[in-house]
């Protein structure tokens, strides 16, 4: 994993954490949370304020996130909000986190000035038991207050401020009056910059999860399912469950509730381009189990290497070079349906609130396109990367930090985006799209 952390390609955005008033902070709020102290002096956060050092000091990476189902969080700064967030457990997280800081960042941002502050995502289930028990993760609540207490002092601050406004003997009470004086040195003046965090609760619907051996739910479609890629549970109280091995039946259910679309019918993409990349990685994937060296590969040496190891190369290439044949040149109308190697490499997600988790979905089921496996699916990345021959680990890194690292936006819109190509020069012609395609109709049997 060195090589990809030296080209920003893991643990990249963190926040450095080095100042001993802040780090003197972080060892409060990790008492707090979780009864340990850090003895280092210089570490790295991400938006939940987890330390990968501080993780491999305590031996313990879910030092943060007790049986992976309750993520703790400490926040040092805002500026975590741009933080990536590691070890991912639920892909709603990230997103939730990023939020609320992004929806109290003035409140966060003046409590950081002086504390840490210290939190939990809240959900009724403490400990997962079955996937069933999935289901029951439907809202995550946010507490979150000060070490201090800052956000509870305010409040009862508060409170006793209503009662010195609204009892009639009030005014009379030395003991009420002492104990507000006492708790304004702490919070301020609540009345004129009242402290509250707002926004803490968040709906769960569709979402993924790494337990179990890796379940996308959609229990909030108008089709309903549960896909596992592990063994396929058996007591889930969803409509539909499949397992990976189900390609037909996870086909008729995206394209059911209209959650894909192929990369020849979107708009603003050189799709040619994309089909190719996609072969190349199926080409380097062979070449490499074969030995060979990947250093410095141009366009004639990739039309080499998958002449020379034509017979390696995974079906899902000839699938896909049919398809770019098909859509470049008007060659033979290919049939790629579900059953074929090739087919969700030919996919990507349609614009819904779903888009995120449904590339997801695929990065998963098209496995041999690192590319879309990093940007979609780093959990799953890391651990296919370390597996890899040691050729196809230097290339796609190399590949990554060339070609992704310097525009990553840019890539991601290429590949993904959904805004109208307003130039004209679509690459594929209206007359292509509105052919019945070479993906066939795909039904729910």
């Amino acid at each position: 994993m060195i090589r990809l952390i030296e080209k920003g390609l893991m643990f990249g955005n963190l926040v450095h954490i080095s100042s001993p008033a802040l780090v003197e902070r972080y060892n409060r709020a990790l008492q707090h949370l979780a009864g340990k102290t850090t003895e280092l002096t210089d570490f790295h956060v991400d938006i939940s304020g987890y330390s990968p050092e501080v993780g491999i000091e305590l031996d313990d990476p879910l030092y943060l996130n007790p049986n992976g189902v309750n993520r703790q969080f400490i926040l040092l700064t805002t500026e975590q909000k741009r933080a990536p967030l590691l070890n991912v457990k639920f892909s709603t997280s990230r997103d939730i986190l990023r939020e609320f800081i992004e929806m109290n960042e003035a409140q966060l941002f003046a409590l950081t000035a002086t504390d840490a502050v210290a939190g939990e995502l809240v959900n009724s289930v403490f400990k997962l038991t079955t996937p069933r028990d999935l289901l029951n993760l439907r809202k995550i609540e946010i507490e979150a207050d000060t070490v201090g207490g800052t956000l509870r002092k305010a409040e009862q601050l508060a409170g006793m401020v209503e009662r010195f406004k609204t009892e009639e003997d009030a005014w009379f009470d030395d003991v009420l009056i002492a104990k507000m004086i006492e708790t304004a040195r702490e919070t301020g003046d609540v009345t004129r910059n009242p402290v509250h965090l707002r926004h803490t609760a968040f709906d769960q619907r569709n979402f993924w999860t790494a337990h179990f051996g890796g379940l996308y739910l959609f229990p909030d479609l108008d089709y309903p399912a549960a896909i596992s890629m592990g063994d396929r549970p058996e007591d889930m109280p969803i409509e539909h469950v499949f397992d990976a091995s189900q390609r037909h039946r996870i086909a008729a259910f995206l394209n059911d509730n209209n959650l894909v679309e192929t990369i020849i019918e979107a708009r603003g993409v050189n799709s040619a381009a994309v089909l190719q990349q996609k072969m190349d990685f199926l080409t380097v994937h062979a070449a490499a189990d074969a030995g060979v060296d990947l250093t410095g590969l141009d366009r004639s040496d990739m039309r080499r290497l998958a002449r020379n190891h034509a017979d390696r190369l995974p079906e899902a290439f000839h699938g896909l070079a049919q398809l770019l044949r098909w859509a470049s040149d008007g060659g033979p109308w290919p049939r790629i349906t579900s059953d074929h190697p090739a087919y969700f490499y030919t996919m990507r997600a349609s614009d819904t609130p779903n888009r995120d988790l449904v590339n997801m979905l695929l990065a998963e089921l098209a496995p041999l396109d690192p590319r879309q496996m990093f940007i979609c699916h780093k959990e799953l990345f890391y651990n296919t990367y370390s597996t890899w021959p040691e050729a196809k680990k230097a290339y796609v890194a190399d590949f990554l930090a060339r070609e992704y690292q310097v525009d990553k936006a840019g890539a991601r819109a290429a590949l993904f985006g959904h805004e109208p190509d307003m130039s004209g020069n679509d690459r594929v012609s209206d007359d292509i799209i509105a052919r019945v395609g070479p993906w066939g109709a795909v039904g729910r049997n």
